[in-house]
């Protein structure tokens, strides 16, 4: 199996990571922060070296505004529900997933939030202009995400932060795609929140995901229960990361992802990244010769990430990952992506698109076999 879905969540998993799971298995998976013994206190210790390393790498204020969640949705649907108050404004951009749009749609149902969407350009570029001009006395966030799901293409949300803290309004990134691949500084970037995937470019296992918060911001809770603190107390804790932490965390997962973490460290972001860009840059050069395939999103591998969509003309998109499954043994992920907005957006609505998503672990072989496997296809006209 050739695996070019890592914008879904990154395969296979280091080492590192498999083997720290299977020893938090086997030796101390007991529940954190809940009881004073032993076991307990040991993987509690985990979880805070976890912390720690997210807030070194994102420039976190420190560790206890690293809160862990079961996935990006979760870190987003806390940053909005806990920043949006009834009747308040918020902008967004018309390249987010639909962990953004739908929880602002939810509260513009329910609780009057009205929205602004700045339009990204056919390319998947939002204007940091574009978003300045929606700002309204009553806006009470900016949304943006940081590299597009769909087409990879990268946004200056540097420049977006800028705006927003000259504004005084808070500023949610959404770095699934970009958090462990792109450096990224809360302080510099002025960033309020930042969302995280655990599982896709930290290279942690799935179920894992990171709201790192801002020292400016304090969303209201998403969820209200247990946290082994002031348990005496009927109302939630406001000490961090207690306050938005109820309930048992996936420890075990989160000692995977501290090894994730450990993984980038020890190869180099850059390294990484480097490695990411020179399979792009094979994988453009070699799609774009092709006859019948459109390219979705900037052509060179500037401001964009290893994310490459692309429709076939003449066939459907998810035909033509069914083929490339059952014939060529090569794993990409073809439709709408979970951000119909985008496909809208660069003009792939009524289509959708076959995604190729490259990883640490691709080769240069690997993306030499999927463009063959697209050229066959669309030589015969291939269907299942």
């Amino acid at each position: 199996m050739i695996y070019l879905d890592n914008s879904a969540t990154t395969f296979p998993k280091p080492r590192e990571v498999r083997e720290k799971m299977n020893e938090c298995m086997k030796k101390y998976c007991a529940n954190p922060g809940r009881s004073g013994h032993g076991l307990s206190m040991h993987i509690n210790k985990e979880i805070y070296e976890c912390r720690e390393k997210i807030a070194r790498m994102f420039n976190v204020p420190f560790a206890g505004r690293v809160v862990f969640t079961s996935n990006t949705t979760e870190a987003l649907n806390i940053a909005i529900k806990g920043v949006l108050k009834r009747g308040g404004h918020v902008i967004f951009t018309s390249m987010e997933h639909n962990s953004v749009v739908r929880p602002i749609y939810k509260l513009s149902e329910t609780k009057g939030v009205d929205f602004s969407i700045a339009r990204a350009n056919i390319y998947g570029y939002v204007d940091p202009d574009t978003i300045e001009s929606l700002i309204r006395p009553d806006t009470q966030l900016i949304v943006m995400i940081h590299a597009s799901n769909v087409c990879g293409t990268v946004n200056p949300i540097s420049a977006v932060g800028s705006i927003a803290r000259r504004h005084r309004i808070p500023f949610l990134v959404d770095g699934a795609q970009t958090g462990g691949v792109v450096p990224i500084d809360m302080e510099k970037d002025n960033i309020s929140m930042l969302a995280l995937a655990g599982h896709k470019a930290l290279y942690g296992p799935m179920g894992t995901g990171v709201l790192c918060l801002g020292a400016d911001v304090n969303p209201d809770t998403l969820k209200e229960g247990g946290t082994g603190s002031n348990s005496r107390d009927p109302r939630q804790p406001e000490e961090m990361p207690d306050k938005y932490e109820s309930g048992t965390v996936n420890a075990v997962g989160i000692c995977g992802l501290s090894r994730g973490i450990d993984f980038i460290n020890r190869v180099g972001m850059e390294t990484i990244y480097n490695h990411d860009m020179y399979l792009t840059k094979i994988l453009l050069e070699d799609l774009s010769v092709i006859k019948g395939v459109d390219i979705q999103g900037y052509l060179t591998c500037t401001d964009r990430l290893g994310v490459v969509s692309v429709t076939v003309d003449g066939m459907d998109c998810v035909n033509v990952a069914s083929v490339l499954d059952d014939r060529y043994g090569i794993a990409v992920r073809a439709g709408y992506h979970c951000s119909y907005m985008a496909h809208d957006t660069i003009g792939t609505r009524d289509t959708g698109t076959v995604r190729f998503s490259i990883g640490a672990f691709n080769t240069v072989k690997e993306i030499k076999s999927a463009v063959y496997a697209i050229s066959e296809i669309c030589k015969t006209g291939s269907s299942v």
